[in-house]
Protein backbone atom coordinates (compact mmCIF):
# COMPACT_ATOMS: atom_id res chain seq x y z
CA UNK A 1 0.00 0.00 0.00
CA UNK A 2 1.07 3.87 -0.68
CA UNK A 3 1.06 5.89 2.20
CA UNK A 4 1.98 8.94 0.78
CA UNK A 5 0.63 10.19 -2.53
CA UNK A 6 -0.61 12.68 -4.74
CA UNK A 7 -3.61 13.03 -5.45
CA UNK A 8 -5.41 15.54 -8.11
CA UNK A 9 -9.02 16.72 -8.16
CA UNK A 10 -9.88 18.00 -11.37
CA UNK A 11 -12.59 21.20 -11.83
CA UNK A 12 -14.03 21.16 -15.07
CA UNK A 13 -17.18 23.69 -16.84
CA UNK A 14 -19.05 20.71 -18.43
CA UNK A 15 -21.73 21.16 -21.04
CA UNK A 16 -23.94 19.70 -23.33
CA UNK A 17 -21.66 18.21 -25.53
CA UNK A 18 -20.23 14.51 -24.23
CA UNK A 19 -17.85 14.46 -26.90
CA UNK A 20 -16.24 18.13 -25.99
CA UNK A 21 -16.69 17.07 -22.37
CA UNK A 22 -15.19 13.58 -22.41
CA UNK A 23 -11.96 15.15 -24.70
CA UNK A 24 -11.51 17.45 -21.91
CA UNK A 25 -11.63 15.22 -18.90
CA UNK A 26 -9.02 13.02 -20.90
CA UNK A 27 -7.06 16.22 -21.29
CA UNK A 28 -7.22 16.95 -17.61
CA UNK A 29 -6.45 13.28 -16.40
CA UNK A 30 -3.32 12.97 -18.44
CA UNK A 31 -2.00 16.77 -17.27
CA UNK A 32 -2.51 15.58 -13.44
CA UNK A 33 -1.14 12.00 -13.86
CA UNK A 34 2.06 14.05 -15.83
CA UNK A 35 2.26 15.94 -12.24
CA UNK A 36 2.41 12.74 -10.76
CA UNK A 37 -0.95 12.22 -9.23
CA UNK A 38 -1.98 8.56 -8.47
CA UNK A 39 -5.85 9.07 -7.52
CA UNK A 40 -7.35 11.56 -9.40
CA UNK A 41 -11.09 12.69 -9.22
CA UNK A 42 -13.59 14.02 -11.61
CA UNK A 43 -17.32 16.15 -10.95
CA UNK A 44 -20.35 14.77 -10.84
CA UNK A 45 -21.70 15.05 -14.00
CA UNK A 46 -18.24 15.59 -16.23
CA UNK A 47 -19.29 14.23 -19.69
CA UNK A 48 -22.86 15.88 -20.33
CA UNK A 49 -24.30 18.64 -17.68
CA UNK A 50 -27.42 20.52 -18.53
CA UNK A 51 -31.18 20.45 -18.34
CA UNK A 52 -32.53 16.42 -16.90
CA UNK A 53 -34.57 15.87 -20.25
CA UNK A 54 -31.18 16.13 -22.25
CA UNK A 55 -28.93 14.08 -19.39
CA UNK A 56 -31.53 11.44 -20.19
CA UNK A 57 -31.77 11.64 -23.85
CA UNK A 58 -27.64 11.42 -23.55
CA UNK A 59 -27.43 8.68 -20.87
CA UNK A 60 -25.11 5.57 -21.72
CA UNK A 61 -25.24 1.87 -20.18
CA UNK A 62 -22.29 0.67 -18.42
CA UNK A 63 -20.22 -0.50 -19.71
CA UNK A 64 -20.36 2.27 -22.41
CA UNK A 65 -18.89 4.46 -24.22
CA UNK A 66 -17.80 6.79 -21.20
CA UNK A 67 -16.83 4.35 -19.31
CA UNK A 68 -14.64 2.49 -21.79
CA UNK A 69 -12.90 5.69 -21.90
CA UNK A 70 -11.74 6.19 -18.68
CA UNK A 71 -10.95 2.25 -18.24
CA UNK A 72 -8.51 2.80 -21.15
CA UNK A 73 -7.20 6.38 -19.67
CA UNK A 74 -6.42 4.66 -15.97
CA UNK A 75 -4.80 1.87 -17.54
CA UNK A 76 -2.28 3.93 -19.77
CA UNK A 77 -1.41 6.04 -16.94
CA UNK A 78 -1.39 3.66 -14.44
CA UNK A 79 -3.65 5.84 -11.73
CA UNK A 80 -7.08 5.30 -9.46
CA UNK A 81 -9.42 7.32 -11.64
CA UNK A 82 -13.16 8.23 -10.63
CA UNK A 83 -15.31 9.00 -13.08
CA UNK A 84 -17.21 11.67 -10.95
CA UNK A 85 -20.54 10.46 -12.45
CA UNK A 86 -22.04 9.92 -15.79
CA UNK A 87 -26.21 9.65 -15.67
CA UNK A 88 -26.25 5.60 -16.28
CA UNK A 89 -29.22 3.96 -18.72
CA UNK A 90 -30.17 0.69 -16.91
CA UNK A 91 -31.44 -2.35 -17.81
CA UNK A 92 -34.34 -1.77 -16.97
CA UNK A 93 -36.46 0.37 -19.60
CA UNK A 94 -36.75 4.34 -17.98
CA UNK A 95 -35.20 3.99 -15.39
CA UNK A 96 -31.73 6.32 -14.91
CA UNK A 97 -29.31 6.35 -12.18
CA UNK A 98 -26.23 9.27 -11.49
CA UNK A 99 -23.32 6.86 -10.99
CA UNK A 100 -19.95 7.00 -9.90
CA UNK A 101 -17.37 4.42 -11.16
CA UNK A 102 -13.78 3.86 -9.72
CA UNK A 103 -10.87 2.29 -11.79
CA UNK A 104 -7.91 0.65 -10.95
CA UNK A 105 -4.33 1.17 -12.55
CA UNK A 106 -5.52 -1.81 -14.43
CA UNK A 107 -8.39 -0.50 -15.96
CA UNK A 108 -10.75 -2.51 -14.02
CA UNK A 109 -13.68 -1.03 -12.56
CA UNK A 110 -13.52 -1.61 -8.98
CA UNK A 111 -16.73 -0.26 -7.99
CA UNK A 112 -20.28 1.28 -9.18
CA UNK A 113 -21.64 3.87 -6.75
CA UNK A 114 -25.40 5.49 -7.49
CA UNK A 115 -26.06 8.52 -6.13
CA UNK A 116 -28.52 8.09 -2.83
CA UNK A 117 -29.48 11.45 -1.99
CA UNK A 118 -31.38 12.62 -4.94
CA UNK A 119 -31.46 16.88 -5.11
CA UNK A 120 -35.27 18.12 -5.41
CA UNK A 121 -35.39 21.26 -4.00
CA UNK A 122 -36.24 25.09 -4.77
CA UNK A 123 -33.48 27.75 -4.21
CA UNK A 124 -33.76 30.93 -4.69
CA UNK A 125 -33.48 32.82 -7.78
CA UNK A 126 -32.99 29.26 -9.95
CA UNK A 127 -35.60 27.17 -10.95
CA UNK A 128 -37.11 24.14 -9.01
CA UNK A 129 -34.71 21.11 -9.17
CA UNK A 130 -36.25 17.63 -9.40
CA UNK A 131 -33.90 15.02 -9.95
CA UNK A 132 -36.09 12.60 -8.57
CA UNK A 133 -38.23 13.18 -11.06
CA UNK A 134 -35.63 11.61 -13.85
CA UNK A 135 -33.24 9.87 -11.54
CA UNK A 136 -33.33 6.75 -9.47
CA UNK A 137 -32.03 6.68 -6.13
CA UNK A 138 -29.56 3.89 -5.56
CA UNK A 139 -29.27 1.93 -2.22
CA UNK A 140 -25.93 0.51 -1.71
CA UNK A 141 -22.66 1.86 0.39
CA UNK A 142 -19.42 1.47 -1.79
CA UNK A 143 -16.13 1.43 0.22
CA UNK A 144 -12.91 -0.34 -1.87
CA UNK A 145 -9.95 -1.22 -0.40
CA UNK A 146 -7.26 -0.24 -2.63
CA UNK A 147 -3.35 0.72 -2.71
CA UNK A 148 -4.17 4.47 -2.03
CA UNK A 149 -6.13 3.47 0.97
CA UNK A 150 -9.68 2.78 1.84
CA UNK A 151 -12.14 4.34 -0.45
CA UNK A 152 -15.80 5.31 0.57
CA UNK A 153 -17.78 7.19 -2.09
CA UNK A 154 -20.64 9.73 -2.15
CA UNK A 155 -22.07 11.91 -4.95
CA UNK A 156 -22.79 15.80 -4.42
CA UNK A 157 -26.00 15.94 -2.10
CA UNK A 158 -25.09 13.39 -0.24
CA UNK A 159 -22.70 15.89 1.68
CA UNK A 160 -25.83 17.19 3.44
CA UNK A 161 -26.55 13.53 5.26
CA UNK A 162 -23.66 13.18 7.83
CA UNK A 163 -25.12 9.51 8.73
CA UNK A 164 -23.94 7.81 4.64
CA UNK A 165 -20.47 9.29 6.02
CA UNK A 166 -20.83 7.63 9.47
CA UNK A 167 -21.91 4.26 7.85
CA UNK A 168 -18.54 4.66 5.89
CA UNK A 169 -16.60 4.90 8.52
CA UNK A 170 -18.21 2.11 10.00
CA UNK A 171 -16.74 -0.03 6.67
CA UNK A 172 -13.42 1.48 7.34
CA UNK A 173 -12.87 4.05 5.11
CA UNK A 174 -10.36 6.78 5.19
CA UNK A 175 -10.79 8.71 2.11
CA UNK A 176 -14.11 10.07 1.02
CA UNK A 177 -14.20 11.13 -2.67
CA UNK A 178 -17.19 13.60 -3.16
CA UNK A 179 -17.61 14.83 -6.81
CA UNK A 180 -20.19 17.70 -7.05
CA UNK A 181 -21.97 20.11 -9.10
CA UNK A 182 -22.58 21.87 -6.28
CA UNK A 183 -25.19 25.17 -7.34
CA UNK A 184 -23.29 28.75 -6.56
CA UNK A 185 -26.26 29.74 -4.07
CA UNK A 186 -25.96 27.40 -2.04
CA UNK A 187 -21.97 26.44 -2.27
CA UNK A 188 -20.99 30.23 -1.23
CA UNK A 189 -22.38 29.47 2.32
CA UNK A 190 -22.04 25.34 2.85
CA UNK A 191 -19.78 23.62 0.38
CA UNK A 192 -16.82 24.48 2.59
CA UNK A 193 -18.40 24.16 5.92
CA UNK A 194 -19.76 20.94 5.10
CA UNK A 195 -16.63 19.40 3.68
CA UNK A 196 -14.69 20.36 6.44
CA UNK A 197 -16.92 19.06 9.03
CA UNK A 198 -16.90 15.56 7.18
CA UNK A 199 -13.14 15.35 7.42
CA UNK A 200 -13.06 16.70 11.18
CA UNK A 201 -15.81 14.28 12.67
CA UNK A 202 -14.62 11.58 10.41
CA UNK A 203 -10.83 11.78 10.35
CA UNK A 204 -10.66 11.40 7.11
CA UNK A 205 -9.20 12.50 3.58
CA UNK A 206 -11.47 14.26 1.06
CA UNK A 207 -11.54 15.31 -2.33
CA UNK A 208 -13.99 16.74 -3.48
CA UNK A 209 -14.19 18.33 -7.43
CA UNK A 210 -16.97 20.37 -8.22
CA UNK A 211 -18.12 22.28 -11.11
CA UNK A 212 -17.66 25.67 -11.95
CA UNK A 213 -19.43 28.27 -14.07
CA UNK A 214 -22.23 28.55 -16.34
CA UNK A 215 -23.88 25.62 -17.92
CA UNK A 216 -27.30 26.22 -18.76
CA UNK A 217 -30.25 29.31 -18.18
CA UNK A 218 -30.25 29.26 -14.54
CA UNK A 219 -27.74 26.44 -13.58
CA UNK A 220 -24.62 27.92 -12.02
CA UNK A 221 -21.83 26.24 -10.21
CA UNK A 222 -19.63 27.37 -7.46
CA UNK A 223 -16.24 25.67 -8.06
CA UNK A 224 -13.53 25.71 -5.49
CA UNK A 225 -12.66 22.22 -5.83
CA UNK A 226 -11.14 21.06 -2.44
CA UNK A 227 -8.72 18.34 -0.64
CA UNK A 228 -8.91 18.22 2.89
CA UNK A 229 -7.08 15.76 5.88
CA UNK A 230 -8.21 14.71 8.29
CA UNK A 231 -7.64 17.69 11.13
CA UNK A 232 -9.83 19.43 8.81
CA UNK A 233 -7.14 21.59 7.13
CA UNK A 234 -7.79 22.77 3.60
CA UNK A 235 -4.56 21.29 1.57
CA UNK A 236 -5.41 22.50 -1.63
CA UNK A 237 -8.82 24.69 -3.06
CA UNK A 238 -9.45 26.05 -6.67
CA UNK A 239 -11.21 29.21 -7.20
CA UNK A 240 -14.18 29.87 -9.63
CA UNK A 241 -12.71 28.45 -12.65
CA UNK A 242 -11.50 25.06 -14.49
CA UNK A 243 -8.83 24.01 -13.29
CA UNK A 244 -6.92 21.00 -11.67
CA UNK A 245 -5.72 20.98 -7.99
CA UNK A 246 -3.45 19.00 -6.21
CA UNK A 247 -2.42 17.64 -2.58
CA UNK A 248 -0.36 15.00 -1.01
CA UNK A 249 -2.02 12.20 0.93
CA UNK A 250 -0.44 10.91 4.13
CA UNK A 251 -2.46 7.84 5.30
CA UNK A 252 0.38 7.66 8.52
CA UNK A 253 -0.33 11.21 9.45
CA UNK A 254 -4.47 9.89 9.49
CA UNK A 255 -3.97 7.24 11.56
CA UNK A 256 -1.80 9.04 14.06
CA UNK A 257 -4.34 11.81 14.74
CA UNK A 258 -7.18 8.91 15.28
CA UNK A 259 -4.91 7.37 18.09
CA UNK A 260 -4.55 11.10 19.26
CA UNK A 261 -7.72 11.69 19.04
CA UNK A 262 -9.73 8.77 18.79
CA UNK A 263 -12.75 10.13 18.72
CA UNK A 264 -14.33 7.72 16.53
CA UNK A 265 -13.36 4.63 19.42
CA UNK A 266 -15.39 6.87 21.73
CA UNK A 267 -19.13 6.69 20.04
CA UNK A 268 -21.86 5.36 21.63
CA UNK A 269 -24.24 3.96 19.04
CA UNK A 270 -25.31 1.60 22.11
CA UNK A 271 -27.24 5.30 23.79
CA UNK A 272 -28.84 6.40 20.53
CA UNK A 273 -32.29 5.16 18.99
CA UNK A 274 -33.59 5.49 16.01
CA UNK A 275 -36.31 8.13 17.33
CA UNK A 276 -39.25 5.73 16.70
CA UNK A 277 -39.67 4.38 19.66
Amino acid sequence: MQTRYVAAAIQMNSGPDKCMNLEHAVGYIHEAAAAGAKLIVLPEMFNCMGPYPHLVAEAEEIPGRTSQALSQVALEESIYLLAGSIIERSEDDGVFYNTSMLFSPTGKMLARYRKIHLFDVQLPDQRETDESQWIKAGNDLSVIETDCGRIGLSLCYDLRFPELYRQLIGRGAEIFLIPAAFRKTTGQDHWEILLRARAIENQVYIIAPNQCGTHAPQLVTYGHSMIIDAWGNRLATANSQKSVIFAEIDLKALRKIRRQLPALKHRRDDSFTDGKN
